[in-house]
């Protein structure tokens, strides 16, 4: 494996290429073949038509050209020397207060063969105040840049007069992280598999927050999730044993990039293929019982649908999720399984409270966005309501028990980004 021991820029053109996109399905290039080798790469954050609404990239919807990994990975195959994401709130659907806490402490990935085919030297964010002075003082306007960014005629442009210089050292470490695997081994088909996940880390001790309270305990996200599976967990390992082998994933390291799954999703203990489906709990709310439920993202398949038809028996209704924009579907366990075809849904409780309805929740759920989510406040409290999550609970253990007890293989749906690659191994399955 190959390392980078050392960071050394010096006087690097900076240039600014929109979104960052090559996304030639979409006949869609912000580089537009400009030679961006030892150069510094400005962008911005979510897809071109985040802000107008509509466009070649879902509307409001994110696709995976708008998450920050993607944008690090493309920069690293065209050979940038460094990449930098122009932070705003609305379009990363999260405060400048979210990209501090997550970058400051170590960074991690899982072992790769040659990481810089992952990443360029140089990752970082910088805020928008910087980069709207940053592009003044090299006599651009950065609203304009901005907007002309959102079409395809686009062309990178080359900050005048505007250098990167940094020199650095990075220490590396191999960290030895475990995934916690539990399983109920099927009766008739024990190499098929459903997978219930979640993640078992938080961010751990960090930077203080105005109290001092410097521990990251990460009591909603994910602690509640890991407590779902657990006791989905028990159930299963009391009852009589599925047909098919039911698979309990606790998965390290997400808050560093999914780390955890994508390392199971590349190196699996069961065949993917004779996965039948993957059910993640990330982050359930204990505000107390809802109506309705949603996942993350957008999706069509037939698990969702299994999952809606699950939902009405109990008197629960199915709310899309309301911020597509903020690409959820990228940004939980669920997604490395996804991209490489396995049906896969990450669960979240509904906004439309028994107690107070939408307005409840909707107050509930900021509430905790702001002042809670990636910060030291994110721990319990007696005011917690279980009921609801074990309603939760209920709902997403039938859903898997039911497709653990069967013969069925949910597909996606016509048009799903990941259908192709389920269809592709279809022989493997009977």
């Amino acid at each position: 494996m190959t390392h980078v021991n050392a960071v050394s820029i010096k006087d690097a053109p900076i240039v600014f290429a929109g979104y960052g996109v090559k996304a030639p399905e979409r006949n869609w290039d912000d580089f537009k073949g400009m030679d961006v080798k030892g150069k510094v790469v400005v962008v911005l954050i979510n897809d071109p038509d985040f802000e107008t609404g509509s466009g070649d990239f879902g509307g409001k919807a994110m696709t995976y050209y708008g998450r920050w990994t993607y944008k690090f990975e493309e920069a690293a195959r065209l050979g940038a020397a460094g990449l930098l994401i122009v932070h705003e709130t609305a379009p990363a659907s999260y405060g400048w207060a979210t990209v501090k806490n997550s970058n400051t402490n170590t960074m991690f990935d899982i072992v790769r063969k040659d990481p810089t085919k992952q990443h360029p030297p140089m990752e970082g964010w910088i805020q928008r105040d910087v980069a709207v002075d940053l592009f003044k003082k090299a006599g651009l306007d950065f609203e304009a840049l901005k907007k002309a960014a959102q079409s395809r005629d686009f062309k990178p442009v080359e900050l005048k007069g505007a250098t990167f210089s940094a020199d650095y050292k990075v220490k590396h470490e191999t960290i030895v992280s475990k995934n916690v695997v539990g399983k109920v081994t099927g009766a008739k088909r024990p190499d098929e598999t459903v997978i219930f996940s979640g993640h078992w880390d938080h961010l751990g001790v960090g930077l203080p927050d105005a109290k001092g309270d410097k521990i990251y305990n990460g009591a909603v996200d994910n602690a509640t999730g890991i407590a779902a599976m657990l006791e989905m967990g028990r159930l299963a390992a009391s009852g009589p044993k599925p047909d098919r082998s039911m698979v309990f994933l606790a998965v390290t390291a997400e808050e560093r990039g999914l780390l955890g799954s994508e390392y199971y999703a590349s190196n699996p203990l069961y065949p993917l293929a004779k996965t039948a489906g993957v059910i993640n709990t990330d982050a359930l709310d204990p505000t107390g019982p809802a109506k309705d439920f949603t996942i993350s993202g957008n999706a069509k398949l037939d698990l969702l649908d299994d999952l809606i038809a699950k939902g009405k028996a109990v008197g629960r209704t199915y709310t899309p999720d309301p911020a597509t924009e903020a690409g959820y579907f990228y940004r939980s366990d669920h997604f490395p399984f996804a991209k490489r075809g396995v049906p896969a849904i990450s669960f979240g409780s509904g906004e439309d409270l028994v107690e107070g309805g939408v307005a409840a929740g909707k107050a509930a759920s900021d509430a905790y966005r702001i002042n809670a989510y990636h910060q030291p406040a994110d721990e319990w409290n007696d005011s917690w309501r279980l009921d609801g999550m074990s309603a939760d609970i209920a709902l997403v253990y039938s859903v898997g028990r039911d497709l653990a007890g069967s013969n069925r293989w949910p597909e996606w749906g016509e048009g799903a980004e990941f259908k192709a690659a389920r269809d592709a191994t279809k022989a493997q399955r009977k």
